[in-house]
Protein backbone atom coordinates (compact mmCIF):
# COMPACT_ATOMS: atom_id res chain seq x y z
CA UNK A 1 0.00 0.00 0.00
CA UNK A 2 3.09 2.52 1.06
CA UNK A 3 4.09 2.30 -2.47
CA UNK A 4 1.03 2.25 -4.23
CA UNK A 5 0.57 5.71 -2.11
CA UNK A 6 4.21 7.14 -2.78
CA UNK A 7 3.59 6.62 -6.90
CA UNK A 8 0.32 8.23 -6.69
CA UNK A 9 1.99 10.93 -4.36
CA UNK A 10 4.86 11.10 -7.17
CA UNK A 11 2.65 12.25 -10.23
CA UNK A 12 0.87 14.66 -8.15
CA UNK A 13 4.61 15.99 -7.07
CA UNK A 14 5.63 16.01 -10.49
CA UNK A 15 2.54 18.50 -11.21
CA UNK A 16 2.94 20.54 -7.98
CA UNK A 17 6.23 20.68 -6.82
CA UNK A 18 6.92 23.32 -10.44
CA UNK A 19 3.98 25.36 -9.34
CA UNK A 20 5.30 25.50 -6.18
CA UNK A 21 8.58 27.08 -6.94
CA UNK A 22 6.90 29.58 -8.74
CA UNK A 23 4.71 30.76 -5.61
CA UNK A 24 7.87 30.76 -3.28
CA UNK A 25 6.55 27.53 -1.17
CA UNK A 26 9.80 26.32 -1.38
CA UNK A 27 13.53 27.14 0.17
CA UNK A 28 17.09 24.99 1.36
CA UNK A 29 16.22 21.89 2.50
CA UNK A 30 18.11 22.58 5.69
CA UNK A 31 15.96 25.54 6.13
CA UNK A 32 12.83 23.58 5.53
CA UNK A 33 13.05 21.04 7.69
CA UNK A 34 14.66 23.25 10.71
CA UNK A 35 11.55 25.37 10.12
CA UNK A 36 9.18 22.22 10.46
CA UNK A 37 11.01 20.91 13.30
CA UNK A 38 11.10 24.91 15.22
CA UNK A 39 7.59 26.23 14.29
CA UNK A 40 5.44 22.85 14.37
CA UNK A 41 7.49 20.35 16.13
CA UNK A 42 7.74 18.12 13.16
CA UNK A 43 10.46 15.00 12.09
CA UNK A 44 10.85 12.97 9.24
CA UNK A 45 8.59 9.85 9.57
CA UNK A 46 8.93 8.30 5.92
CA UNK A 47 10.82 8.92 3.07
CA UNK A 48 10.50 7.97 -0.79
CA UNK A 49 11.96 8.04 -4.06
CA UNK A 50 9.88 9.69 -6.53
CA UNK A 51 9.70 10.22 -10.52
CA UNK A 52 12.48 12.26 -11.87
CA UNK A 53 14.62 11.46 -8.39
CA UNK A 54 12.46 13.85 -6.65
CA UNK A 55 12.76 12.53 -2.58
CA UNK A 56 9.27 12.77 -1.02
CA UNK A 57 9.06 12.85 2.74
CA UNK A 58 6.40 12.77 5.37
CA UNK A 59 7.09 15.32 8.46
CA UNK A 60 5.05 15.11 11.37
CA UNK A 61 4.65 16.07 15.05
CA UNK A 62 3.11 13.09 17.30
CA UNK A 63 2.37 15.71 19.89
CA UNK A 64 0.06 18.29 17.59
CA UNK A 65 -0.77 15.77 14.98
CA UNK A 66 0.31 18.13 12.17
CA UNK A 67 1.88 16.94 9.08
CA UNK A 68 3.40 18.23 6.06
CA UNK A 69 4.66 16.38 2.66
CA UNK A 70 7.69 17.80 0.71
CA UNK A 71 9.47 17.13 -1.96
CA UNK A 72 13.41 17.81 -2.94
CA UNK A 73 14.51 17.76 -6.49
CA UNK A 74 18.42 17.13 -6.80
CA UNK A 75 19.21 21.28 -6.54
CA UNK A 76 18.11 20.36 -2.56
CA UNK A 77 15.42 22.85 -2.53
CA UNK A 78 12.10 21.89 -0.91
CA UNK A 79 8.65 22.53 -1.92
CA UNK A 80 5.95 22.38 0.38
CA UNK A 81 3.29 20.23 -1.27
CA UNK A 82 0.58 19.51 1.49
CA UNK A 83 -0.19 20.03 5.26
CA UNK A 84 -2.71 19.11 7.73
CA UNK A 85 -3.86 17.57 10.98
CA UNK A 86 -4.94 14.58 12.96
CA UNK A 87 -1.46 12.65 11.87
CA UNK A 88 -1.60 8.80 12.64
CA UNK A 89 1.32 6.42 12.68
CA UNK A 90 0.28 3.30 11.72
CA UNK A 91 1.92 -0.02 11.70
CA UNK A 92 0.27 -2.22 9.27
CA UNK A 93 1.32 -5.62 7.97
CA UNK A 94 1.76 -5.78 4.22
CA UNK A 95 -1.23 -8.05 2.35
CA UNK A 96 0.15 -11.93 1.42
CA UNK A 97 0.41 -11.75 -2.03
CA UNK A 98 -2.67 -12.75 -3.80
CA UNK A 99 -4.48 -11.15 -1.09
CA UNK A 100 -5.02 -7.76 -2.43
CA UNK A 101 -4.81 -4.37 0.09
Amino acid sequence: MIKTVMAGLSAVVLAYAPAQAQTGACAPRDMVVQRLADAYGETRQSVGLGANNMVVEVFASGTSGSWTITVTGSDGVTCLVASGQAYEATAETEPKPGKGA
